[in-house]
């Protein structure tokens, strides 16, 4: 098999949808016939669990990488990272015509990943467009713009499973159709960490009542036990103070890996009007996971986010400049 500089990977939409499948089909079809990358096509991302061929046929591959899948591109990148699929995040010029313009991108200030290979991860949301040429443009620039030798992407991990099972992917036809005989996938929840808003405050794992965090060799927080996770809850996404834990299937965009930082999304108009804020809903939906394991409730007692009692009083804030501008305007 001849190397190519680029292997492009469509992530399946865990759902059915027609528009979806036959949007995935178009630009698998289109990019068999591209003699410049390699394709291939894997469950959902997110629904991959460790031992899966498709994650192991994944984490073989050791060139530069475009992953198209649906969900935000900082959601994916940090998945795949999880399941050591690692490498830098490669730029891309695709742009959600939802996403406001006006949104700050933060700098990262996390501790960042660890052990990154030599090469770039290029991850693009298929919900951004229905036209597949956009996607297939946003590749032809990517390929144009890797000046680098061709390296061999059929480097095979050794071990099981074997080379055969793997090579599965490589017919993303037979993948589409459901002919190749890929193992199936269930629907998974847990949260995926961003390294590079993490600051390893550590006050995730002190709000979690449910084991699902823990820490790795370098003392950096992960998800140790991500089963233990409870479908739907994304209570420690909304006390992280760097927006850094994701939920990819949260119908919330802040929540599920947008751009951008939860309170640059909009002012918390809850301070404003004393409705329910982001932290008591995060402690309103551990409460209601603890009493259905048969657990008591424990409210704003265990766990709180040191941000809330450490907060300086003085400090100005958006809300502080809101009421300037209402003052200002001599209404």
């Amino acid at each position: 098999m001849a190397a190519k500089s680029l292997t492009v990977v469509v992530s399946q939409s865990p759902s059915k949808n027609p528009a979806k499948r036959h949007l995935e089909e178009e630009l698998v079809a289109a990019l068999m016939l591209d003699e410049t990358v390699d394709v291939a096509v894997v469950p959902h991302l997110y629904n991959l669990d460790a031992g899966h061929s498709g994650t192991m046929f994944l984490q073989s591959m050791r060139g530069h990488m475009v992953v198209l899948s649906w969900m935000y591109p900082r959601a994916a990148h940090w998945l795949l990272d999880r399941a050591g699929i690692k490498g830098h995040q490669g730029e891309t010029l695709l742009e959600d015509p939802d996403e406001d313009e006006d949104i700050e991108i933060p700098e990262p200030q996390g501790i960042g990943g660890v052990e990154l290979p030599d090469r770039n991860v290029y991850c693009l949301d298929l919900g951004v467009d229905s036209d597949p040429q956009v996607f297939l443009e946003e590749i032809s620039r990517i390929v144009g713009e890797l000046s680098v030798e061709t390296v061999e992407l059929m480097d095979w991990i050794s071990g099981s499973p074997e080379q055969e099972q793997l090579e599965r992917y490589l017919d993303p036809l037979s993948v589409l159709t459901g002919e190749s005989g890929v193992e199936p996938v269930k629907r998974r929840w847990y949260p995926v960490i961003d390294y590079e808003r993490c600051t390893n405050c550590m006050e995730c794992i002190d709000f979690c009542l449910f084991g699902v965090y823990g820490v790795d060799n370098f003392e950096r927080i992960l998800v140790e036990q991500q089963d233990n996770c409870k479908k739907g809850c994304p209570a420690c996404s909304r006390v992280c103070p760097e927006n850094a834990i994701v939920f990819p299937q949260h119908k919330e965009p802040a929540v599920a890996g947008a751009l951008g930082d939860v309170g640059a999304l909009k002012i918390d108009l809850s301070r404003l009007f004393g409705s329910t804020s982001g932290i008591d809903t995060a402690v309103a939906e551990r409460d209601v996971e603890l009493m259905r394991d048969g657990r008591e409730a424990v409210g704003a007692s265990v766990g709180m986010p040191k941000r809330q009692a450490d907060r300086d009083s003085t400090k100005r804030d958006d809300l502080d400049d809101l009421f300037d501008g209402l003052d200002a305007m001599n209404l």
